[in-house]
């Protein structure tokens, strides 16, 4: 299974990177003349696979498109996929036919026999919904003219998920929100979102916890709501609130200087130092650095540096960056030696 050495989630280029570490666009979409995923019989989801490959989706994603059966990978090779978000738990876990085809520079991948037939996905870095939305929607347009797609004139796109009826929209954006957890204000922005019909998740996605103070934010609901609409009021209020919350407490740390540098040097001073390191300590080590980085108190931490240690440091990349399978105590031992020689 080859991958791009560079994908999205290593890039800091993206606007309002400080915060936001990736954009993401998800269209849920179903094939017509086939029941759900969940009702289908396991000829019925070999054939809606072999369909999708026959539609030749290298002209849309790119020369040079990954197609994995996930039913052939390997598990390291499925989580390998889970951690650079390139397909969702679900998909990794399942037991039936399922496939995912990724575009040379991982920007898009399409999920075959998620939750719904087809999951078409873009992730840029950065605050980039709207170039997200407007690839995913020329996918889009490419896959529908190849394939019959279940479609209602009062529902609009028919879905597994009734949330997803509608315009069948996820968008979602990766938040770096450490200095709200410090400050205890994290709970309050978990209830504001709740006001607002949007699910804050972790790293992972659906079911997972918050780890490394990274939180995925997405809206709920796309019944009755148009995609401009939807647009708008999560580019345009809802992301830029958050993100002027995050900097707020940011901007509180730092009028105690003392405690604030205290926390980030302890936590570089493990970093550089430790012999063993479990995911979650290295997760939250790594983001107290990226935070110093961030603010200018850490100088001589490069954000891309950390960024990639954000990811290689997560087992499956950290097993493939070894070559071999590892037990748990030599997974610690190799995350610490590759995080010190990163940071040293």
């Amino acid at each position: 299974m080859r991958l791009a050495p560079n994908g999205p989630l290593l890039d800091e280029a993206g606007p309002d990177s400080d915060v936001v570490l990736s954009s993401r666009v998800r269209l849920a979409r179903n094939l017509a003349g086939f029941p759900f995923v969940n009702k289908a019989t396991v000829a019925q989801r070999h054939q809606v696979i072999g369909l999708v490959q026959r539609v030749g989706l290298e002209s849309t994603l790119g020369t040079g498109t990954v197609w994995v059966n996930l039913m052939h990978a390997t598990s390291k090779e499925r989580q390998l996929l889970v951690e650079r978000h390139l397909i969702s738990r679900q998909l990794a876990e399942g037991d039936t036919p399922r496939a995912v085809a990724i575009s040379p520079d991982e920007r898009i991948s399409v999920m075959i026999n998620e939750e719904d037939h087809l999951r078409l996905q873009v992730l840029l870095p950065g605050q980039q919904l709207e170039d997200a939305l407007s690839r995913a929607n020329s996918v889009d347009d490419a896959v529908e003219t190849k394939l019959d797609v279940s479609f209602s004139r009062r529902w609009g796109y028919l879905t597994a998920c009734p949330t997803n009826v509608g315009c069948g929209i996820r968008l979602s954006v990766m938040l770096h929100l450490p200095a709200l957890r410090m400050t205890g204000e994290i709970e309050r922005v978990r209830r504001a979102a709740k006001e607002l019909h949007l699910a804050v998740r972790g790293f992972y996605g659906e079911g997972s916890d918050s780890t490394g103070d990274l939180y995925q934010v997405s809206n709920q609901v796309t019944l009755g709501v148009s995609e401009n609409d939807l647009l708008e009021q999560f580019c345009q209020r809802i992301v830029p609130r958050l993100i002027d919350y995050e900097r707020q407490a940011r901007r509180l740390l730092e009028q105690s200087p003392t405690t604030l540098d205290d926390r980030l040097h302890r936590a570089m001073g493990v970093l550089r130092s430790a012999r063993l390191m479990g995911i979650d300590e290295a997760m939250k080590l790594l983001s107290r650095i990226r935070l110093g980085a961030c603010l200018g108190r850490l100088p001589d931490v490069d954000l891309r540096t950390v960024r990639r240690l954000l990811l290689q440091a997560q087992p499956a990349h950290l097993q493939l960056a070894m070559g071999s399978e590892l037990g748990e105590d030599q997974l610690r031992e190799a995350r610490a030696t590759m995080i010190r020689e990163a940071l040293t």
